[in-house]
């Protein structure tokens, strides 16, 4: 929620729309001038910048249930191993 009288507000595109529609920034009264170009470039490098952190490279996820297959297997394997050659 957004209290006050009036705001600033500066919308960007998202330049992936599957991921979200708009990215929305709400702007701090400033006494020193600022471009409004400046602050648009700037907020499109953040939403930018987001998308390429948060979702550039998807990793991906194994299931917990892998990781016990694959420690029953190497125990399964050092035990033949050792039964085999001792």
């Amino acid at each position: 929620m957004v209290k006050g009288i009036a705001r600033q507000v500066i919308m960007v595109d998202s330049p992936d729309p599957s991921v979200f529609e708009k990215a929305i920034f709400i702007l701090k009264e400033s006494k020193s001038p600022v471009a409004y170009e400046d602050i648009l470039r700037e907020a499109q490098l953040i939403a930018d910048n987001y998308l390429k952190n948060n979702l550039g490279g998807r990793k991906i996820r194994i299931p917990p249930i892998a990781y016990a297959l694959a420690g029953a297997s190497v125990t399964g394997l050092a035990w033949l191993f050792v039964s085999l050659f001792a």
